[in-house]
Order: C-alpha cells, then sequence, then structure tokens
C-alpha cells in the first residue's frame, strides 16, 4: 500500500451491513472488493462487516465462506497478516426470523467502533426482499442518519418506481440514498468527462453542427446464464437500456457543469434526460434468440426480449434532430462495450469518385470509445494512402488505458470505486430518485405497448430489423476495424 493512498480518501469508521451476504454477488464482488478496498488503505481505519441473510451462520462460517470469496476472487493477500485482520472485521446475523438480533449486532459494533461511527446497508436483494429489509429497518428505526446501497432494477415501470422510492425515503433521507450502477464506475466511462471537459479540441464539435449520430452498443455473446425467472419479469430493456445505456447517454449529452460536484453534475445529466421525448415503439426492435423458451424458467409462448435497439432523441439546442442508437443482447456475435460518435460528412466533395465511393463504405468518421475494463479511444478517419496517385484508406489512431497508464494490482473496479464513493457519502456517480422516474416516464410508451419479439439465431447480430432501424446509416459493428 503506498502512503498517498493510505492518507488520502479514508472514509470515517462505519458498520457496513452486508444483506444477502451468502448471494452470489456477495461472494463473486462485494467481499473480494472491500478486502481490496482494505488492503490499499480506501477502507476507514476502524470498521466492521455484518453479514445478514435468512439463512443462520455463525461468525466463523461467515469468515469461512469471505475467505473462500476472496481468495477465489484473485485479490489475495500479499501477507497472511492482512487478511487476518479482514476478518476480525466480519460478524454475521441471522434475519429469517425478524431483524432483533441485527439490531443488537449493529449496536455492538457501534459501541467497539466508538463515537461517530456511521452505518451502511448494502441491499444486495431482488426488489421485493430489498422493499421487505426497508420496512424492516424503518420499524427499528436503524435507517435514521444511515446510508443504503440498492441495487437495480430500480422498479419495473413508473408506478413500482415510485412506490420503490417512496419505501426508501420513509426510512432514509434521499441524499442516504445510493442507488448504485456498477457500469457507471468504470473508468472509461468516467473517462468521458475527462475526454469532454479537460481537452479544448472536443467540447467546440460535440453537438449537431459537427455529429451526426451516436452509438451505445453493449452486445454480450454469454445468454441469460440460469437467470430465466428473472430475466422474464425484465427483459434487455429493464435489464440494460433503462440503467446503463441510458446513464451513458446522460454523460455523453449532458452540458458542462459548473464543477464536477455531485449537485452540478447530477443536474446537468437530469436536464438530459428531461430533454428526452417519451419512446415511440417505431423507434425500438425487440428480439428473441432461438432457444430461449427452452431456458429454466421461462414460458413456453414468452414473449420477453433478450435483444433490444433503441433509437432516441435529446431535444435541446445541442442535440436536436441527432439520433442516439442504443443496442444491447444476449446470444449475439460479440461482446463488446462500445460508444461512437460519429461525425458528419464534409459538404464539399473534392476527391476523385473511387475516392468518393471508398468514403460512401467507411461511412462517417468515428471516436469510439471502448467502455470494458481497461477501456480504450480510438479515432478512425480516411486518409491518403501513399503513392503517385490520390487514393484513401481508412486510418486509426487508438490511446489505450493499460498501454499509457499500466494496469496496477491496486487499480479499483467498479463496485470497489462505487462503495468507496459512498462510504465518502460522494454522489456524483449515483442517480437521484427524479430522474430514475423521469427514464421509466420515457420509457411508458414502449412499456405499454412493445412490438413483438422477433426470433434471431444465436451468434448472429439479433433480429435484421435493427439494420433498418439504423439505416441509412450503419451499426459501428459488426466491423473489423476497431
Amino acid at each position: 500500500m503506498s502512503e498517498r493512498q493510505g492518507a488520502e480518501g479514508v472514509p470515517t469508521n462505519q458498520v457496513i451491513v452486508l444483506f444477502g451476504a451468502t448471494g452470489d454477488l456477495a461472494k463473486r464482488k462485494l467481499l473480494p472488493g472491500m478486502f481490496h478496498l482494505a488492503q490499499v488503505g480506501l477502507m476507514p481505519e476502524r470498521f466492521r462487516i455484518v453479514g445478514a441473510a435468512r439463512k443462520g451462520l455463525g461468525d466463523e462460517q461467515f469468515r469461512a465462506l469471505a475467505r473462500d470469496s476472496v481468495f477465489g476472487s484473485g485479490r489475495k493477500p500479499e501477507e497472511p497478516d492482512v487478511w487476518e485482520r479482514f476478518a476480525e472485521s466480519l460478524r454475521f446475523a441471522s434475519v429469517g426470523d425478524g431483524f432483533d438480533e441485527l439490531g443488537v449486532e449493529i449496536g455492538r459494533a457501534r459501541e467497539e467502533l466508538g463515537e461517530g461511527a456511521e452505518v451502511l446497508f448494502y441491499l444486495s436483494l431482488p426488489p421485493q426482499a430489498a422493499a421487505g429489509t426497508v420496512q424492516g429497518l424503518g420499524d427499528l428505526g436503524l435507517g435514521a442518519g444511515a446510508k443504503v446501497i440498492t441495487e437495480k432494477p430500480f422498479g419495473t415501470d413508473l408506478a413500482s418506481a415510485r412506490k420503490l422510492n417512496r419505501q426508501l425515503q420513509d426510512v432514509f433521507a434521499e441524499h442516504c440514498i445510493f442507488r448504485i450502477d456498477h457500469y457507471i464506475g468504470r473508468e472509461a466511462v468516467q473517462n468521458l468527462l475527462a475526454l469532454r471537459f479537460a481537452n479544448g479540441m472536443f467540447e467546440p464539435v460535440w453537438n449537431r453542427n459537427h455529429i451526426d449520430h451516436v452509438q451505445i452498443d453493449i452486445p454480450e455473446t454469454l445468454s441469460i446464464e440460469m437467470r430465466g425467472s428473472f430475466y422474464e419479469e425484465t427483459g434487455a430493456f429493464r435489464d440494460m437500456i433503462v440503467t446503463h445505456l441510458f446513464q451513458v447517454l446522460g454523460f455523453v449529452a449532458m452540458e458542462p457543469p459548473i464543477s464536477l460536484e455531485a449537485k452540478p453534475l447530477g443536474i446537468e445529466r437530469e436536464k438530459v434526460f428531461e430533454a428526452m421525448p417519451p419512446l415511440h415503439p417505431a423507434d425500438v426492435v425487440r428480439g428473441q434468440y432461438s432457444g430461449y423458451r427452452d431456458e429454466d424458467g421461462v414460458a413456453g409462448d414468452a414473449d420477453t426480449e433478450t435483444f433490444v435497439a433503441v433509437k432516441a432523441f435529446v431535444d435541446n439546442w445541442r442535440w436536436e434532430g441527432v439520433p442516439f442508437y442504443l443496442r444491447s443482447g444476449k446470444r449475439l456475435a460479440e461482446s463488446r462495450h462500445l460508444l461512437t460518435i460519429a461525425f458528419k460528412q464534409p459538404p464539399l466533395r473534392m476527391f476523385p469518385l473511387d475516392c468518393d465511393q471508398i468514403a460512401e463504405s467507411f461511412g462517417h468518421d468515428h471516436l469510439t470509445f471502448e467502455l470494458g475494463d481497461p477501456g480504450s479511444i480510438s479515432a478512425s478517419f480516411l486518409a491518403k494512402v501513399p503513392g503517385p496517385r490520390i487514393q484513401l484508406g481508412e486510418a486509426h489512431m487508438r490511446f489505450s488505458y493499460a498501454d499509457t497508464f499500466g494496469g496496477p494490482e491496486e487499480a479499483l473496479d467498479p463496485y470497489e470505486r462505487l462503495i468507496h464513493d459512498v462510504m465518502l457519502g460522494d454522489r456524483m456517480l449515483f442517480t437521484s430518485s427524479a430522474a430514475i422516474e423521469r427514464l421509466w416516464e420515457i420509457s411508458e410508451p414502449l412499456l405499454e405497448g412493445p412490438p413483438p419479439a422477433i426470433p434471431y439465431e444465436p451468434g448472429s447480430w439479433g433480429p435484421e430489423e435493427a439494420r433498418a432501424l439504423i439505416a441509412p446509416r450503419h451499426w459501428h459493428l459488426p466491423t473489423d476495424h476497431v
């Protein structure tokens, strides 16, 4: 651990209550993540992690579970005493018969940490279980002054989102509610802010005068992976568009905030959502991969989409008339996390006919962000091919996080970054209840009258209708030049 990391960004002493402590997310991400924060000096000086689940475990059993999770994740301690110090912080309380045992454990942990210790609840739970948990915490008065992290989905429509927000706000103050979206915790997503607002070459052309369209594309080769029941309740639109892709759109389209503090940044992102007109079902393509109905937990006549492509707009001075194309789906040809800014063609053609044909087949000049970790930014453009005649060819310039800054073991993954932000009370990368409700409001026409899900073959790029949605433009994927 470096001296700088140990001195900066250290939160107040905290009791962290982890609901769903025996679940998949806790074992894959949350317990290894908090251990890594402790490794690099970004956990509080003194803390307790209280696991909570319906299944009863003793403290030692929970420590064994946590040890298996940490050592299986690759976040292995370099020295045995690092793990021992972390293990000493772990406690467990069963909530199968109510929250009385948990209340006692929280009180004991706060006494051990001393005056000023804060309480943070992480609800790694499905929405229905989270609602009951919030009510139980409120009945015992445990929400007063505490922070809470909730996992997506933040409702399944406007009515359920409003209900969930009311339930949370009855127990916790709004500024203490952190709706976590791990996608926004990626370094490459946050680098959008740096590229736009720290470099004078980009912001002057970041508007409808120079940009033809924007693509946000997150295809996946994976199937629904034994999550049939969950997917039947959500589908690709609720799972990916309303959460991850709309949030990325907010960063792309926002006006410059007066600072990078949470409040001004949140205000500008919310302005983007307010400027988005409701989605029209004709501007949405839904698809379902062949074989989805054979998955466990899926109805034989299910119309749930495993693929979705959306054309959206932001009706303000900066973006009027510029389409934003969003696409995501399961069992597609590649797994990528791509944001593409496509610039307009020059107004005057001055190259020979064959060069113009090359330009037309190439499409638009592109600025492409690979949002997957570690991330990269590439510029694609046309340049003259060396030789005696004028001939154009595709050219590319690329910045890679790994090549430029390396990949130090101390780098934080998205969950680690966001958990650390919550402990500090930093809301910059979190969404308000008003923004969540606005996004569901935009989505209502589609949810009330969705077009039918069109079958597509696994390993393809989804229904052919998705190509018609973006025509005469083309999806930046599939392509062989990124």
